[in-house]
């Protein structure tokens, strides 16, 4: 989730858990610290944008390594307030703080590793956008009233936004299950043969479903909104690069990234130029994650390293069309002229 959304969470549990055994302000501050720490390994350079990437919310956002982590700060936070008699109370209070962040992260559709250092399989629901007004802002509201009402009834405020957050965390996995069950019938009844479907909201909302269903040839996109009528979805059909795909699927770079995206990726080859592309976070053709890994002779020699060529839609085109389709109007994804291919770039 975004940053203002962790440190919201991360502020919210600090209130909740430690009450007014100390100041709320104290609360408030260190369970933001705590909510952004984890996100911290965004500064890191592992040495190419794929490696970046795919190694993003990994150690950082471990389960076993967040727990062994808590007590440390909550020494550290104890003394700095002198309150040690506070000391496990700030235990409690700060682990959750730091555990409720990569538990959030994987309602997202990225890719959390929480059970390193065992694993490095990237956990995501995917039922949530990566900001969504509907979650954060009762976390907002609950905290600022917790900061300013001196009384019970700013903590209740603050118990009231982070129950809400989570009532509409469980909607948003029911309403994805509905849209799943829409989308498979959509395709059987197209008498599609799909390897995988991926099911996630498009921005700010979790009315409008972005579907993405793949064969070993083929990737197909559509859209469905809890607002639409009974006519049948729109499939457009695309080419996932079937023959790039079988050709270069020992390359390093292209394995991890058939490893973190589930199977939803594609291959392409421009002007003798091999792109690797994330299909679960962006719309065709704009994607977010589209990786340029230089030509064959670079990659042998070992003298191009994965660079990161994601694309931006129009933003204002984009947000008309995304409120306009979220109420049940069937419209086509806003158009974006792909770039002309540049020799020797």
């Amino acid at each position: 989730m975004d940053s203002l959304s962790q440190i919201a969470l991360g502020s919210a549990v600090g209130v909740a858990v430690m009450g007014r055994r100390t100041a709320v302000w104290k609360a408030a501050l260190w369970g933001a610290i705590g909510g952004t720490l984890p996100d911290l390994d965004a500064f890191i350079d592992h040495g190419d944008a794929i490696l970046n990437m795919t190694r993003h919310r990994a150690e950082s956002h471990a389960l076993f390594i967040l727990t062994l982590a808590a007590p440390v700060l909550a020494w550290i936070v104890s003394r700095i307030h002198g309150e040690a008699a506070l000391f496990k109370r700030w235990w409690l209070a700060l682990w959750l703080v730091l555990i409720t962040h990569p538990l959030l992260d994987t309602m997202t559709v990225y890719g959390t590793q929480l059970l390193q250092p065992f694993t490095d399989h990237p956990f995501g629901v995917g039922s949530i956008f990566i900001i969504d007004p509907l979650y954060t802002l009762p976390l907002i509201v609950g905290v600022v009233a917790a900061l300013r009402l001196k009384n019970t009834r700013g903590l209740n405020w603050n118990v009231a936004g982070l129950a809400l957050s989570t009532l509409y965390l469980a909607w948003s996995v029911g309403a994805q299950q509905h849209a799943t069950q829409v989308a498979r019938a959509s395709l059987q009844q197209d008498g599609v043969q799909t390897s995988g479907l991926l099911v996630t909201p498009s921005p700010f909302n979790t009315i409008l479903w972005r579907l993405v269903a793949t064969t070993p040839t083929h990737y197909l996109e559509g859209h469905y909104s809890l607002l639409d009528d009974d006519r049948p979805i729109t499939w457009t059909r695309h080419e996932r690069g079937a023959g790039l795909l079988e050709r270069h699927a020992s390359e390093p770079s292209v394995a991890r990234m058939a490893a973190f995206t589930h199977g939803f990726y594609s291959v392409s080859e421009t002007g003798g130029r091999l792109f690797v592309t994330d299909l679960r976070m962006g719309q065709e053709p704009t994607y977010t994650f589209h990786f340029d890994l230089g030509t064959e002779a670079a990659r042998a020699n070992g003298g191009h390293r994965p660079e990161l060529k994601g694309r931006r839609p129009d933003i204002a085109a984009s947000l008309d069309w995304l409120w306009r389709r979220m109420r049940g109007e069937r419209l086509s994804p806003p158009t974006v002229p792909r770039p002309t291919p540049q020799p020797g770039l």
